[in-house]
């Protein structure tokens, strides 16, 4: 293939022309743009309405931003109450959700089960599927497959392009149950054409959980504890939707308002996952930390990672970006509740695991750059964990590799993704289109020879 070296056209003088051409001139930038979709007080433009997920993290009172605990609610029911009631029971509760999701309230015993068989038997990937679009095509990054098998998906819909609510349940629930089984033949065939390692590709199982067939996928030797695939379960739990205002749901709801497919719509939503200032999070995070710990021996000695720290905001050490990642959201100011309840489960597992050093680790990142960024900020409003900071360490744990921290994101918010769409097809009625100011002004065409 021929490769294109863009240098070779674009001498130094001619690069910095094309640059300015693509650069805004703050001046431009008025209080009536919304930057970043994002009004003057940080907070998101108003966009719809949803009654899937509900996203509370502070009170406004007489315009003023007051903070509170934060929540998370499915269908009006708080994401804790499920959590709890599934670990108390020793359930798995991802399948719940989803149906929670996608059908808007809680299931009956026979509803569950019958959603379940449902769900475990459209596991299957159509017939050489596996071989023709992931073995044959490998790619380096495991969503970008993901992204392209969901549009390869279309071809093999007998109903593709139908947006009747009955036709889009089925095609919701098929992605669902597929999403895992192509995320982990995806990383097992990047792991065997990029890597140099074996190949092993393992069939899931209908009679398993979400949680425990994935497990059972990604490990060469199928084995996984009770204990890893309930904390499994309890992230995708907690990963399975976050309201319609973060930017892959918003994109997938854009899309929708189109009169798009379902295939489109979902792998938009998964292409914007992929950004790094979207799913990749917690990957950055992970990175963070391996930097902190070649710097602070000690994740007790709270001088020494306050010092560190402070490197990091003056852009002195990580990546230069001057943030601590893990550390604030958009939204929520006193706390995230998911962060709050994978502090929980994490500790219990990282006793089982060996590593209570390294969730130490994270909890002094969080007591002390909490405290640097509110100081030197000068903030009135606390600065919380967000779930990027515990995330990462669950699924480390979990043994699950760093390349498939923001695809294992994707199979739990698919759930939240295909509910989003069916609300925008079936309430939204029209399509979006914000507007752009215009920031050039009128210029003649010069003829060629003149120029």
């Amino acid at each position: 293939m021929t490769e294109i070296n863009p240098s070779e056209y674009f001498g130094p003088e001619l690069h910095d022309r094309v640059i300015s051409a693509y650069c805004i001139p703050e001046k431009y930038y008025t209080d009536k743009v919304k930057r970043g979709l994002r009004n003057s007080d940080g907070t998101g433009v108003m966009a719809g309405v949803t009654r899937i997920g509900r996203v509370i993290g502070y009170n406004i009172e007489d315009g003023e931003i007051i903070p509170v605990p934060g929540r998370l609610y499915y269908r009006g029911i708080n994401v804790v109450d499920i959590v709890r009631a599934h670990v108390e029971n020793r359930s798995f509760g991802y399948e719940e959700v989803a149906y929670l999701l996608l059908m808007g309230k809680l299931p009956t015993k026979e509803e569950f089960e019958q959603f379940d068989a449902i769900l475990s038997k459209a596991r299957a990937l159509p017939h050489n599927f596996t071989e023709d679009m992931i073995i044959k095509a490998p790619s380096r990054d495991v969503m970008n497959k993901l992204a392209r098998s969901v549009l390869a998906l279309y071809s093999y819909d007998p109903n593709p392009d139908d947006t009747s609510l009955e036709n889009m349940l089925r095609q919701s629930i098929e992605l669902i149950a597929r999403f895992p089984i192509i995320v982990a033949n995806a990383y097992a065939v990047k792991r065997h054409h990029f890597d140099k390692k074996s190949l092993y590709i393992h069939n899931p199982k209908e009679s398993l959980s979400v949680s425990e067939n994935f497990l059972r996928m990604l490990r060469h030797d199928k084995s996984y504890t009770p204990e890893e695939a309930h904390l499994l379960d309890i992230l995708m739990i907690l990963h399975a939707e976050h309201g319609g205002g973060n930017n892959s749901a918003f994109v997938c709801r854009a899309l929708s308002s189109t009169g798009t497919d379902t295939y489109s719509a979902i792998a938009g939503a998964v292409s914007s996952l992929k950004g790094p200032l979207h799913g990749g999070a917690n990957s950055r995070v992970q990175a963070m930390i391996k930097g902190v710990k070649e710097n602070v021996p000690d994740p007790h000695d709270d001088n020494a990672m306050s010092a560190y720290l402070t490197k990091l905001l003056d852009r002195e050490a990580g990546d230069g970006s001057g943030k601590i990642y893990g550390l604030g959201h958009a939204v929520y100011t006193e706390s995230d509740p998911r962060a709050e309840l994978l502090k929980i489960y994490a500790a219990k597992m990282a006793e089982t695991k060996g590593m209570t050093m390294d969730y130490d680790y994270l909890r002094s990142i969080e007591r002390n750059g909490s405290r640097l960024i509110i100081e030197r900020k000068n903030l009135s409003t606390p600065i919380c964990s967000n779930v990027d900071l515990y995330s990462g360490f669950v699924i480390r744990m979990l043994g699950i590799p760093d390349e498939l921290f923001t695809p294992l994101f994707a199979i739990s918010r698919i759930s939240g993704w295909c509910a989003h769409r069916i609300e925008e097809v079936m309430s939204g009625k029209r399509i979006m289109r914000p507007a752009y100011r215009a920031a050039v002004a009128e210029t003649p065409y010069v003829p060629m020879d003149e120029r």
